[in-house]
């Protein structure tokens, strides 16, 4: 879906680093390991969207770090439009349909830090979950967002991860 709207991927890759999780943050030439690019591809993207006010960079030692803007007027709208790409909304509409009471739904991994891999891996926290219906869902949601999905239940709140849905008053 973003891909016909932005045509770089390297853009696109950045923008799913920054956005999903505001508090992830790099530096070039961690970047352009971490997405195996240039790092001239990955500078023009940075100063791109930096000039544009979509990323914030501070030099510290020699290293320009960037992370989000988190006051800019797009970014909520932008960090929604990640969460669509990468079918995060549909996980938690599914989820939240026939799951029985959901306290948390917690992106772990990879997708946590911003690393489109492919897998995303799923925490639901809630007391009498029906765990029949993961295992449907599953397949149902991988169909839909072209990403494979791992689930994994508990019922303790998580300690790390991207919250991406919460409601303890059930």
């Amino acid at each position: 879906m973003l891909e016909t709207l932005i045509t770089s991927k390297t853009r696109i890759r950045i923008l799913v680093k920054f956005f999903i999780n505001a508090a992830n943050n790099g530096h070039l030439r961690g970047l352009a390991e971490e997405m195996n690019e240039s790092t001239n591809a990955i500078r023009k993207e940075l100063n791109n969207l930096s000039e544009a006010g979509y990323l914030e960079k501070k030099a510290a030692q020699n290293r320009v770090s960037y992370k989000a803007n988190i006051k800019h007027p797009l970014f909520k709208t932008l960090q929604q439009i990640v969460f669509k790409h990468l079918g995060l909304d549909a996980i938690i509409d599914m989820i939240l349909e026939r799951m029985g009471q959901v306290e948390q739904i917690v992106i772990l991994g990879d997708y946590a830090n911003g690393i489109d891999s492919g897998v995303i891996e799923v925490l639901i926290v809630g007391k009498q979950l029906n765990a029949d219906y993961i295992d449907q869902l599953a397949l149902k949601i991988e169909e839909e967002i072209k990403r494979e999905v791992v689930f994994t239940l508990q019922d303790v709140p998580a300690e790390t991860g991207l919250v991406i849905y919460e409601n303890f008053e059930s």
